[in-house]
């Protein structure tokens, strides 16, 4: 069996100081998509912050191909192949398309690869990234990511605020990311856009993992996914295996639900 890109063991993960994560321990393999699920609060974003080094891991160890890097400087954590894909959706607005590509751009990292997984960016490479759509933005972001000859690849709910058909769209890319030999952290509002995507699955309640396993055990099961969320039997409101409430407003995304605001505390 190859050696996991990322390892987490017994990772600890404070926000100002506060414990949110606690214990955590997994595994990302390179060519698949771990997806990492849960609840508004339940410490999703901080642990991948955590990882990123963002925010602090009091204790525990973070392996990127085998070695250590739960002290080393966020720079240096991308230098050594880790990619960030935060859900700030955060890009250089008055650079290019093409300059905001290059500006991430690193080692063997290819900007005609970025190109082929988005002909939209390449018809607009000479645009301002302030002029993009709010999807074209998130390719943008993606593709940075991409350019920086990563290892792995973290995704935080690059779905918020987006239309159905992109999420679709960029689910499918993150398939190919994966095709690709990269190994793929990918947090997700819609549960079941993720864990059709997804090799394995981890649910975190109140920052610790309450499941891990194949994603197959839990595509399509609304009930155990309630469970696994909240603790307790599913109700009438409870959400489905998208992550939707049901009864979602029309217009909303994915499965009907409306997207919750994009906090980041001890998310």
């Amino acid at each position: 069996m190859e050696a996991p890109a990322l390892a987490l063991e017994g990772v600890a993960v404070d926000r100002a100081e506060v414990p949110v994560v606690h214990d955590v321990a997994l595994e990302a393999a390179p060519g698949e998509v771990t997806v990492v699920l849960g609840a508004n609060g339940a410490g999703k974003t901080t642990l991948m912050d955590g990882i990123a080094g963002l925010a602090r891991v009091k204790s525990g160890t973070v392996r990127l191909g085998g070695t250590a890097i739960e002290r080393l400087a966020p720079y240096k954590r991308a230098r050594a192949g880790l990619g960030y894909v935060e859900q700030a959706r955060t890009t250089f607005r008055t650079l290019t398309v093409e300059q905001n590509l290059l500006v991430s751009q690193r080692g063997d990292g290819d900007l005609a690869t970025v190109y082929r997984l988005f002909p939209e960016l390449d018809k607009r490479r000479g645009l301002q990234a302030g002029h993009l759509s709010g999807g074209e933005q998130q390719m943008v972001v993606l593709g940075r990511a991409l350019v920086s000859a990563p290892k792995v690849v973290l995704i935080d709910e690059m779905s918020l605020g987006l239309a159905p058909l992109v999420v679709r769209r960029l689910m499918t890319t993150v398939g190919e990311l994966a095709g690709m030999g990269i190994a793929v952290v990918l947090i997700e509002q819609f549960a079941n856009l993720a864990l059709d995507v997804g090799t394995s699955a981890h649910v975190l309640r109140k920052g610790r993992i309450v499941f891990s396993g194949p994603c197959a055990e839990l595509r399509g099961d609304e009930r155990r996914l309630h469970r696994l969320y909240f603790g307790g039997a599913p109700s009438a409101g409870g959400p489905r295996s998208d992550g939707a409430e049901p009864g979602g407003a029309e217009g909303a995304e994915p499965g009907g639900a409306t997207p919750p605001p994009a906090e980041r505390e001890a998310r």
